[in-house]
């Protein structure tokens, strides 16, 4: 920080006093001389505007512009980039995976039956992924750094207050929307075009109306909260502390896409991550980025349903 050094009572004085004792002063006759206290002003007065005018300084340098660029998410968490992907790890490889790409295997093995029923898939799906959920919101408040709570991520900070996460849930969309579109078509003129994106769900979707709504509160509620927590509320906020937002929605992007073990739909869910991830740095809230999660999830369970 650069500091100015101000008049002092002490150097007030000695400048009132080198006046006085200035040669133009003594010219003059000592009747028509002015006192010079009469007419400067006091050094206490310079003092003090002078301090008055280093604390306006220093206060517009530290409020002026608290967030001039895109991203509103805060830079001081602290934590080490270590920490970060340790609890990464540990989510991805012994919650995520073991349940949501084993947890129909064991359920069927303990339920002795080769074959679940479509309706009785979904109703587990429904019930492994709100336990999934749970894990996180749990783990999320255990000892350790970076340490967050649900709400840190759906409160606006200051700087983000008068950014509409509406606005942006709107945009969002339409641009994802967009986006994958253009994907899809390109996907589809260089290798062929699919019927049925998942046939797994399209099953689910087709045994009746309880599996449908297991799937709409599966994929449009505990879904997006779930994962706009782990990589978006999680970790960006990390990542973004310690890098530029850029980077850190570009490689939250790629953990999210390759945690689906699709490669054939790698592109588009990096896309889907990365416009999500753009939403959360823009309105510093989780709220628009699990709307315009939630909506697309909607889209494509319309999709797979009239397929």
């Amino acid at each position: 920080m650069i500091t100015s050094k101000f008049p002092t009572k002490n150097s007030s004085k000695e400048m009132n006093t080198t006046l006085a004792r200035g040669p133009l002063l003594s010219l003059l006759p000592k009747n028509s001389r002015l006192d010079y206290k009469e007419v400067l002003p006091n050094g206490n007065c310079f003092s003090s505007r002078a301090s008055s005018f280093k604390c306006r300084c220093l206060r517009n340098e530290h409020t002026s512009k608290p967030h001039e660029g895109f991203s509103v998410l805060k830079t001081d968490i602290r934590g080490d980039i270590g920490s970060v992907w340790s609890s990464m790890g540990f989510y991805l490889f012994s919650i995520h995976i073991p349940l949501s790409f084993g947890g129909l295997s064991a359920a069927a093995k303990i339920l002795h039956r080769p074959v679940l029923n479509p309706q009785v898939e979904a109703f587990l799906i429904l019930g492994i992924q709100a336990l999934e959920l749970s894990i996180v919101l749990w783990l999320l408040k255990c000892p350790g750094k970076p340490q967050y709570d649900l709400s840190d991520f759906l409160h606006a900070n200051k700087s983000s207050e008068e950014r509409s996460w509406l606005l942006a849930s709107l945009l969002g969309f339409g641009l994802l929307l967009s986006l994958v579109f253009i994907t899809s078509y390109l996907a589809d003129t260089l290798m062929g075009h699919r019927d049925v994106n998942n046939p797994i769900l399209k099953e689910i979707l087709s045994s009746g109306s309880n599996s449908i709504t297991a799937c709409i509160l599966v994929y449009c509620i505990i879904t997006p909260l779930l994962e706009e927590v782990v990589y978006r509320g999680f970790l960006v906020t990390s990542l973004a502390s310690k890098m530029k937002w850029q980077q850190a929605v570009t490689i939250s992007s790629i953990v999210f896409s390759a945690s689906h073990l699709s490669g054939e739909d790698f592109l588009q869910l990096f896309i889907v991550g990365f416009v999500l991830g753009c939403s959360y740095c823009w309105t510093g809230k989780l709220n628009s980025s699990i709307v315009i999660h939630s909506l697309y999830n909607a889209v494509i369970l319309f999709l797979t349903y009239i397929s």
